[in-house]
């Protein structure tokens, strides 16, 4: 599903949209958490633009990244709550805020040295709990593991395609590009399992936006570079995509593909309207996922795979990975279970319990090491 965005919008210091539905909520304890829906992150107060269509009071309003992709997922979401909920179709019932947040502002450095993944999300879910955003639209992947206290991800939308793609103007695949090739990621994954196969490649960082990173390649700062195809295809770009990669040469990041829709605890209305978008199939996969990431004390500096799906005779199929970061270790694991929130939680913590036994702990004490006493899948100490 592609969105677009509105026909035109008066941009000053603040931006406004529309969107609504419904949502269930997320116990206190971490198993709950996983089981209700998946997370979001605290912060500080930015700058919220909004994009202001009427002067009528927003019945939802809507807080997300202002990148094009952040904007598709959110313009995805407006349109969906329009389509479900007829008073969200009045003008003005739904406004997008545009928050920016730390991950969008620090964009020479790899991700994992600035914080993490948890940085596209804190910001807009301060913006969540202070109520200047009712709901709050994310990329799954970028989401921790652990949700903010006082909020709760009940909606995921129906999940894209979750391969990666391949993007060169050298060549058809990784394969056919020569020795000492140079490849534009700032994905540790991608690194490790590219690294595995083609040791004689450099994979260099390579952050901004798809439109930047594709920029980038076109003037060649580098021989190729790989991006999420669900991505692409949300921005109409797939006329870019030189070859899809298979799940067995590139397994995707959890939760890849999916978009994440959170709100406030106990905000009925808004959980109402974030249930009637929730698309159980992939909420029950993407719960699989980040158990396993959750169990493996995953972070931005560690190279991580995992893909949950339903099966052909409908039973939960899971593949993992954990690598070293250059390439050097690569252990895997699959496993299976009945399709249910519970048993896809279970599933994702003993297939992570499995590989940390496979990598040994030499592996995982170095991967750890590698976080540095910091990782954003681990929720902040209580204060209390």
């Amino acid at each position: 599903m592609k969105a677009k965005a509105a026909a035109s919008v008066s941009v000053s210091t603040t931006r406004s949209v529309s969107v609504p539905r419904r949502c269930a909520p997320i116990g206190a304890s971490a198993d709950k958490r996983l089981v209700t829906r998946c997370a979001a992150s605290a912060g500080s107060s930015d700058a919220a633009s909004s994009v202001a269509t009427t002067q009528k009071t927003a019945l939802v309003k809507i807080g997300t990244r202002g990148s094009p992709l952040a904007l598709a997922q959110a313009y995805l979401t407006r349109d969906l709550l329009k389509k479900t909920h007829p008073e969200l179709a009045e003008d003005g019932a739904i406004e997008i805020k545009i928050i920016k947040t730390t991950g969008d502002k620090v964009l020479s450095q790899p991700l994992a040295d600035v914080g993490g993944k948890g940085l596209f999300t804190k910001e807009i879910d301060e913006a969540l709990l202070d109520g200047r955003v009712d709901i709050a639209v994310h990329s799954m992947k970028d989401v921790p593991t652990y949700l903010p206290e006082g909020t709760i991800l009940p909606c995921n939308l129906p999940r894209e395609d979750t391969r990666d793609a391949f993007i060169s103007p050298l060549g058809d695949s990784l394969a056919a590009l020569p020795e000492g090739s140079v490849i534009g990621s700032a994905s540790l994954r991608r690194r490790a399992q590219i690294l595995a196969k083609h040791p004689s490649f450099q994979v260099v960082n390579f952050r901004g936006n798809v439109q930047s990173r594709l920029r980038k390649l076109e003037e060649g700062d580098v021989a190729a570079t790989l991006l999420a195809y669900a991505g692409l295809r949300r921005l109409d770009l797939e006329d870019k995509i030189t070859s899809v990669l298979s799940l067995d040469d590139m397994l995707p990041a959890v939760a890849q593909g999916a978009i994440g829709i959170a709100c406030r605890t106990g905000d009925e209305k808004q959980m109402a309207y974030l249930d009637s978008l929730n698309h159980p199939e992939t909420y029950t996969g993407v719960l699989a996922e980040r158990a396993f990431l959750a169990a493996l004390d995953g972070s931005c500096r560690t190279p991580i795979a995992g893909h949950a799906y339903k099966g052909p005779e409908g039973n939960l199929l899971f593949k993992g990975l954990i690598a070293h970061p250059d390439g050097l270790e690569v252990y895997t694991v699959d496993s299976s279970a009945a399709f249910s929130n519970e048993d896809a939680v279970k599933l994702g913590k003993d297939a992570g319990a499995q590989l940390k036994e496979k990598a040994g702990t030499k592996l995982m004490d170095f991967l750890n090491s590698e976080v540095e006493g910091f990782n954003p899948n681990q929720a902040p100490p209580s204060s209390g």
